[in-house]
């Protein structure tokens, strides 16, 4: 395996870990360092102590994101739209309890970077990890696009109920705090996905070498 193979897998490797830490670390750290229970979305952990950690790994998690190549100029593109909004979910926080007018509208500005970040990591799943480079289609990789359509629909699915339950049910789930559970299962999936991409795991078996011909 070549260096620049194992570059882009430990950058599909980091993308996935970082999916997989953010839910985990911003949650448990905050209950650690101040408790008082889970707080009504993953965004909202932007005004807790874990502020720094969340948007260090959003951002970690779009710097590795624009470095990321795939096969093609649509992956790029894709990857490129995905960082940017990453980012953005960072650097624009949702909007605090009581906003003014300007919080009210970076609020607005992360919901779009949110929904944008999201619906393209699901459009890699859906439609571009699926892809072959042309070589035969091993058992491997028809398991691996099981998997990455599952989680490309995990993710959509995420964010209707998410959407879902906002309009409609939030007085009457608030306690049960359905939005940061479903954010975790939206960022699981895609952190899964591309840990599966990095050849974490379902990796294709290695090819057995033919013999050639044996010594006189």
């Amino acid at each position: 395996m070549n260096t620049l193979v194992r570059s882009y897998l430990f950058l599909r490797r980091a993308i996935g870990v970082l999916g997989f830490a953010l839910p985990i670390v911003v949650i448990v750290g905050k209950e650690i360092l101040q408790g008082g229970g889970l707080l009504g979305s993953l965004s909202g952990y932007y005004y807790s102590d874990m502020r720094n950690v969340f948007v260090g790994i959003l951002c970690a998690i779009g710097v590795f994101l624009i470095s990321y190549r795939g096969y093609g100029r649509l992956d790029d593109i894709a990857a490129d739209i995905a960082a940017v909004a990453g980012i953005g979910v960072a650097l624009f926080p949702t909007s605090p309890a009581s906003p003014t007018t300007t919080e009210h509208a970076i609020g607005i500005a992360h919901l779009v970077f949110a929904a944008v970040f999201f619906l393209t990591l699901a459009f890699f799943c859906l439609f571009l990890f699926t892809k072959s480079d042309g070589s035969v289609v091993t058992p491997r990789k028809k398991a691996r696009n099981v998997l990455y359509r599952v989680c490309g629909v995990v993710m959509l699915a995420s964010l209707v109920l998410i959407v879902l339950v906002g309009l409609f049910f939030n007085n009457a789930t608030v306690s049960l705090h359905p939005t940061v559970w479903l954010e975790s299962l939206a960022i699981f999936a895609f952190a899964l996905a591309w840990l599966v991409k990095g050849e974490t795991l379902l990796a294709d078996l290695p090819q057995p070498q033919a013999e050639g011909p044996q010594p006189a």
